[in-house]
């Protein structure tokens, strides 16, 4: 039994990293099966398709993606410092998945093609109680009235960006690896304080 769990988790992460690197459309099962080190009829034996693998490979992706920072929202601690982790999670996670955005965005843009279990994981974040809270925070006045798509293009984009444009700012700049890494860092705490003071409605002395 735990033969086959390896071999399946082996296949699955040899196909997360060739479709990571090239897309659906741009690998093959047999790039898939060589990267794992086996044949296409083991591959399909496990995973019946390139289709059915590729399918669990994004939505475990976009899964893990979505909630190791919405988790927080389980936490009993104040909205203020949930956003802080949410948003220091989201960096951290980045850094460790830099093409993980990519991969997803770039996949979604292939349309009806890119067939996933939305709904699931929408329910998923939902059970953290995160939309709840955020609505509940507008209406008592402790954080703006922002819609929440877009509060989430607010935070999306100052987190993703700076992964995404990687390329770019090191050739403009002339960065190294490691020079842009301690740039991200301080971006993580520009962008935590510069969300922060934006969304949060501050206190007055009556």
């Amino acid at each position: 039994m735990s033969k086959e769990l390896s071999t399946e988790e082996k296949i699955r992460e040899a196909a997360k990293n060739v479709f990571i690197a090239k897309g659906f459309d741009g690998c093959t099962s047999r790039e898939i099966a060589k990267a794992a080190g086996m044949n296409v009829a083991l591959v399909n034996y496990y995973f019946c398709s390139k289709k059915q693998l590729f399918k669990l490979v994004f939505e475990a992706a976009l899964e893990d993606f979505m909630l190791s920072t919405v988790e927080v929202f389980k936490k009993d601690l104040s909205l203020e410092s949930k956003m802080r982790i949410f948003i220091e999670r989201e960096f951290e996670f980045l850094i460790l998945h830099p093409d993980i955005p990519r991969f997803i965005l770039s996949e979604l843009s292939r349309g009806d093609k890119c067939e996933f279990d939305h709904a699931g994981i929408l329910d998923k974040i939902a059970d953290t109680g995160v939309f709840e809270e955020l609505l509940d925070a507008q209406e008592k006045g402790i954080i703006r009235k922002v819609d929440l798509t877009n509060l989430m293009l607010l935070i999306m984009s100052n987190c993703h960006y700076p992964f995404m444009a990687k390329p770019l700012m090191k050739y403009l700049n002339g960065l190294s690896e490691e020079e842009y890494q301690e740039r991200l860092m301080l971006q993580k705490q520009y962008v935590t304080e510069m969300l922060i003071g934006y969304l949060f409605i501050p206190k007055t002395n009556n």
